[in-house]
């Protein structure tokens, strides 16, 4: 259940003594997680409210005030910008809710800091380095979070995994996000302080300054493309450089080559963390939102490719092999094959690679007592009669597969498609729509 602006003013009464609220204003944040809203009191002061929707998130909030704690004055003092200051708290049940001393300058939306001039581009670049240039030591002492890049790509294998147990993934994203996983190429890059949820909601501007950044509730060590994930969002390509350039002078340590694309796949990849957040939370509204995200961006993928987010190159989703075109979804179709001959006169002639001949629904499976399962086609061979070595080449195939064609097991990837095993070729006495496979001589006479 949502909380209004003045139920939020009414509870910041409680947590700071002596506080009279004359006026209050929703104020940007998760909607999902958090009910925000921006107090004036009586003695013109700003106050900002966050009061948590679950426990989940006062977790959030509880983990960013002991983050607040650890930024000791002289830290602080360093940084191109302000930080929050923690001026009370209310328990209510178990959700906290946080009341902190207000601080000057707005948000903007991205469209808003990307028409922006080039000085507010090196303002948010400058932020972003003073961030990633954190000693490590202040996340290690709080106990907080911290990701080798191969332990935290796993993690992310991990993520992709449980959102593909909804069921609701586009099969075109879960391939593309595996494939940019598992390509380690793509995530070698030095661990560093990162805010963790950084965005244009946490930015609060004035003027062409950043003056302070709010929501350190994610801090960790980890992949700094995080950070950067929401500047992708932007149109503008040339406020995106701008501020990278800037970022890349401001850093002690020169980002790697490969920033910009895991920050196309965090963002990306948020929208699925999006939808196993509402499925969790049995929040449909949340469920239907970010299915209809999804399908845009895979429609958008499917149609303009998107931004590239791997090194390797995706392979493509269809293959051939001897004739046999493989596509996901469709078990095989046959490929005609050029019949050459020495003389030329079959040279415009073209023969299948596999004859497919349909098995009637009733009709029990080969057996070693039937007719041969693979056997050359008399029709297809003219007047030349198949010789006892190729009769008996045929016996040992279809010997071969008796044995063998059942017991393949069935395998199956992450994106719901499934390999056909042996007993699709073979046959079985439950099948209804089987065929049998017979292979040709291509010469022709």
């Amino acid at each position: 259940m949502r909380r209004k602006p003045i139920e939020l003013a009414a509870v910041a009464t409680a947590a700071v003594p002596g506080l009279t609220p004359t006026a209050v204003s929703s104020a940007p944040d998760d909607p999902a997680d958090f009910d925000s809203a921006l107090l004036l009191d009586s003695e013109g002061k700003r106050w900002r409210v966050r009061s948590p929707r679950h426990a989940e998130a006062s977790t959030r909030l509880e983990t960013e005030f002991m983050v607040l704690k650890a930024f000791a004055p002289g830290i602080r003092a360093e940084l191109p910008f302000l930080m929050p200051t923690v001026a009370g708290t209310v328990r209510q049940g178990a959700l906290t809710t946080f009341v902190y001393s207000h601080l000057a300058g707005a948000t903007r939306s991205v469209e808003e800091l990307s028409s922006g001039s080039d000085e507010l581009a090196q303002e948010i670049g400058a932020a972003l380095g003073a961030i990633h240039d954190l000693p490590h030591s202040l996340v290690s002492n709080a106990d907080l979070p911290s990701y080798t890049p191969n332990e935290f790509r796993q993690r992310r294998l991990n993520e992709l995994d449980q959102a593909a147990t909804t069921g609701k993934i586009p099969a075109v994203l879960l391939r593309r996000w595996e494939h940019a996983l598992e390509d380690v190429s793509l995530w070698r890059f030095n661990p560093c302080v990162v805010h963790g949820d950084l965005h244009e909601d946490n930015l609060l501007v004035e003027g062409q300054r950043v003056t302070a950044v709010t929501g350190w509730t994610d801090l960790r060590i980890g992949d700094p493309a995080d950070d950067i994930a929401w500047l992708v969002a932007s149109n503008e390509q040339g406020f995106v450089d701008a501020v990278l350039r800037h970022y890349t002078s401001a850093r002690r340590d020169s980002p790697d080559n490969h920033l910009l694309r895991r920050a196309a796949l965090s963002a990306e990849f948020a929208l699925a963390q999006f939808l196993v957040k509402g499925v969790a939370s049995g929040d449909q509204s949340m469920i239907s939102e970010a299915e209809e995200m999804l399908s845009a961006l895979a429609g958008d993928i499917v149609e303009h490719g998107g931004q590239p987010i791997s090194v390797e190159p995706l392979p493509p989703a269809t293959g051939t092999t001897a004739g046999v075109e493989i596509a996901e979804g469709n078990g095989f179709t046959v490929t005609p094959i050029p019949c050459d001959t020495p003389d030329g006169a079959g040279a415009d002639k073209v023969l299948p690679a596999v004859h497919v001949t349909p098995i009637p629904a009733g009709e029990a499976p080969p057996s070693k007592n039937n007719a041969p399962l693979l056997t050359p086609s008399d029709e297809s061979l003219g007047d030349a009669a198949p010789s006892e070595k190729d009769v008996a080449a045929a016996a040992r195939a279809e010997e071969d597969v008796l044995a063998n064609g059942s017991t393949e097991k069935d395998r199956g990837d992450r994106d719901g498609s499934t390999p056909y095993p042996s007993s699709a070729v073979a046959g079985s006495a439950d099948d209804t729509s089987t065929a049998a496979l017979k292979i040709v001589d291509l010469k022709t006479s």
